[in-house]
Formats: C-alpha cells, structure tokens, sequence
C-alpha cells in the first residue's frame, strides 16, 4: 500500500476538522489529521512517531522519518486552522472545491496543502536513496498557544541540519519575521459616587495615564528599525479597553489588551520588563494600583542569521531571494533545535484566515518539484 495520489490526499486533509482556538467553544483536536498522515507516511516507509500534547485530549505531533542520523532535513507543517465564518463561505470548507485553476477550502493555503506536498515530494525516494534523512513533522496548536512547537522544543528533537517550514510565502524563502507578543494590564482603583470624586479612584483616569506613557515609548520604539521588513520598526497595537459599569459609579477597575511585534534582535521578557516599569512609574504618584498578564506565550523574533546555508539553497531553487516578513511562526523553535530554518511555503499569506481561502492549483506542482529538488540537495548529496 502507498500514499494516496495528492488530489485524495488534499481532499481529505481538508475534510478532516483540526480548529484550534484560545477560544474553548470552538478548539478542536488534530488527532484524527495526525491518525491519517501517519498511516500514508508509514506506508511510505517512514519510521512514525506519534507525541500526545501533555494535558490536551486528542491533540499529538507526528515526527515521521525516512533515513538515519541527525543531519538532515525537516519538512515542518502545523495541521491546525483557525476557525471559520460559515455564513460567509461560497465552498464548503471541508470541500476540496477546484474552481478555475483555485483549490478552495479551510486550509488550503495555511497550510494542510504543504504536508499532502511533502508526502508527494518524497514519494519518488527510499530510505537506501538517502544518505541524510528526511524529516517530515506535524504539529498541533500553532494557530493558538504553539503547545506543539514547544513540545518539540523541550524534547530536542528531531534533531536535522536544515529546517523548512512550510507556511504560505508564495513559494518565497523568509529568513526573517517579527516576534509576537498579546499583554493585558489592568488598572485597579476604588469605586464610589460620581457626585464627589475623592471619596474613589478612578481606574480609567489612570489607564489615560498608561495609554499616554505607552503611545509615548511606542514612538519612540520607531527608532529601533529594520528596512527589510514593510513596516521596518516594532509596532504596538491598543487592540481591546473596557472599564467601568456607570455613569455615575467611579470606575474601579479598568484593563487593556495589546499586541507588541519586536524586531529580530528583541528580547520578550526585558520588553515585558519594561512595559511593568513605565506603568509603575506613571501610576506611583496615585493610590491605583495594576496587574499584568501575559495573554498568549507569544513567539520570539526569528532571524535565520547571515550565513544560512538553507535560505542559500532556496534562493537558487525558486529564483527568488529571501525576504523577511510581520507575521509570526513556529520557526524560531526549530532554530532553538539547532536547525538551520527557513519559511517557505506554496499560498500565499493574504489567503491564510479568510473565508473561500485558496491555493493556485499552480503551485502544487511547483512546490513538489522545488521539494523534490531541495531533498536531493539536502539529503543525497554529502
């Protein structure tokens, strides 16, 4: 038995529901999605691996491996998607739907289509082929917490020379993508009778007061710049405010939610260190007080570093120099690996979380020839 031909296989990755939120009402788990590559890889010849996510139901990563050793190269997906807005589908998003040269349906392009590619890619090759192994691995949970990646990470494993992770790029290497960060800060005061101010505090006067101090070093991170990326400096979004309950109660308590996106070179815990001071300071002449939270693990910077030997390989395959991009992913875990990575994927990211989300039928084909080509380079030759 072998692998299904890549139609099947789309249509059923597709078919398969692997929604993970920070929302509980709508996660899911993967373990069916993970049930399905690991018997079309086995019967490939991979050695399967399958690794439950501690304290998730149903939720695993694959690591599937054609070969021996520990220098050779992954090829990295994440088998989750964000949920979807049903009303405002025109396919079926568990459909494989070919309309006019489009492959339609929730996934398609971030990202189950690069795990049925990497499977097709490797179809032409044996383990005795190889003289560097070939990796491929499926994660659970990158669209939410990345509890996948970071299981890996924590493991150590797999272990490889070169890592490609294969989000929609449109088939473009990406040495280079911003971090992110989602903080909460809640400003906490006294509630009383709006008819006589001093008898409360009111926590919205002073969460003016953080707003102000944080607009204030949001400039000023401006300085910090890099003129690879589109918008070259770290940007910080007021995203989400609520406070109070009445007009005429002084509000007691007031929280804000924002999202920090550090350049490569950024450290996530000292910007954490210093958004905690610059409240401190501006709330240290008030009896307020404040709590912060951190939202979302987040996702360091990631820079695949001047000497990629990967990025290299995948310029000259797909004729297009690397790039850096705003959007974060599971890369900087497989650099913590050891793993020289780079982003390279087929779709492109305007399609990723957008409803009648499509891939060009195009690059399928392109993608499994510049694969095929990279695993010659990577794990035939010495």
């Amino acid at each position: 038995m072998s692998a299904p031909p890549l139609p099947q296989m789309l249509a059923e990755l597709i078919a398969t529901p692997s929604v993970s939120s920070v929302s509980p009402q709508f996660d899911m788990g993967n373990r069916a999605l993970i049930d399905l590559l690991a018997g079309w890889l086995e019967s490939a010849g991979f050695r399967v691996e399958i690794l439950p996510l501690d304290g998730h139901k149903d939720k695993a990563n694959l690591i599937a491996t054609l070969g021996t050793g520990e220098d050779g190269l992954i090829l990295a997906g994440h088998t989750d998607t964000v949920p979807w807005d049903e009303h405002r589908w025109r396919h079926d998003p568990f459909l494989w739907t070919v309309d006019q040269g489009r492959g339609y349906g929730l996934g398609s392009a971030d990202m189950k289509s690069f795990l049925a590619l990497a499977i097709e890619a490797a179809r032409q090759f044996n383990a005795s082929d190889l003289r560097h192994p070939l990796i491929i691995v499926a994660t659970a949970d990158e669209e939410s917490s990345m509890d996948g990646a970071r299981l890996l990470a924590r493991l150590g494993r797999p272990k490889a020379r070169f890592c490609v992770i294969g989000e929609p790029t449109d088939l473009t290497p990406v040495h280079m993508h911003k971090g992110v960060m989602m903080e909460a800060v809640t400003v906490f005061g006294r509630s009383g009778h709006s008819s006589d101010p001093g008898q409360g505090a009111n926590a919205i006067d002073g969460m003016a007061k953080v707003l102000v101090s944080l607009s204030t070093w949001r400039e000023s991170l401006k300085l910090q710049c890099n003129e690879s990326f589109l918008v070259p400096y770290p940007t910080l979004n007021f995203g989400h405010i609520c406070g109070g309950d009445n007009p005429n109660r002084i509000c007691p308590e007031c929280m804000l939610h924002f999202d920090l996106r550090p350049l490569p070179g950024m450290n996530g815990a000292e910007l954490r260190q210093e958004l905690r001071e610059r409240v401190r300071q501006v709330l240290s002449d008030t009896s307020l007080t404040f709590e912060f939270k951190t939202l979302s693990p987040g996702v360091e910077p990631f820079s695949s570093g001047l000497d990629s030997q990967l990025a290299g390989f995948l310029t000259d395959i797909s004729g297009k120099p690397a790039q850096a991009v705003a959007f974060g992913t599971e890369a900087p875990f497989y650099k913590e690996l050891g793993c020289d990575t780079v982003v390279f994927g087929p779709g492109r990211i305007d399609q990723a979380h957008q409803p009648d989300e499509y891939i060009e039928l195009t690059a399928l084909e392109d993608t499994v020839r510049m694969l095929r080509a990279l695993i010659i380079r990577c794990c035939l030759v010495d």
